[in-house]
């Protein structure tokens, strides 16, 4: 896969999890979604709204920003896949210390943490050349 075929399923897939992660915090402003009644729960849940608005706000610019061209996209881009990532991580520690495993918690957050780490990688990875036959 060429450097640009990566780049272009990275802003992708990007877009649509920042997508998602704006729609999970609009439904939980508006009571649709909840993670449980327990005070500390919703306490919890609500302390990450200003990294995830971050993680987001980022994201979504970065992809603004390299559709113009602009030589800061790409450090947005990888503030913003960072801090998605720590987001992700910290709520999978929190169920694990509280040996909370359902699916429909984990699942995302797995994606959360996971996919940036890989876009990441795949970012700084080198192109594949191809070589020319003799």
């Amino acid at each position: 896969m060429t450097k640009l075929r990566r780049e272009v399923r990275i802003k992708r897939t990007m877009m649509w999890t920042d997508l998602g992660f704006l729609s999970y915090w609009v439904a939980s402003a508006l009571g649709v979604i909840s993670v449980g009644g327990e005070a500390i729960m919703q306490d919890w849940n609500w302390s990450f709204l200003g990294l995830d608005l971050i993680a987001i706000g980022t994201g979504l610019a970065s992809l603004l920003l390299a559709r113009f061209g602009h030589p800061s996209a790409a450090t947005l881009m990888t503030i913003s896949l960072a801090l998605t990532s720590a987001a992700g991580l910290m709520a999978l520690n929190f169920y694990a210390l509280r040996c909370q495993f359902d699916p429909a918690w984990w699942l995302p957050n797995l994606w959360l943490f996971l996919f940036p780490v890989v876009a990441l990688l795949l970012m700084n990875c080198p192109s594949r050349r191809s070589t020319p036959s003799h």
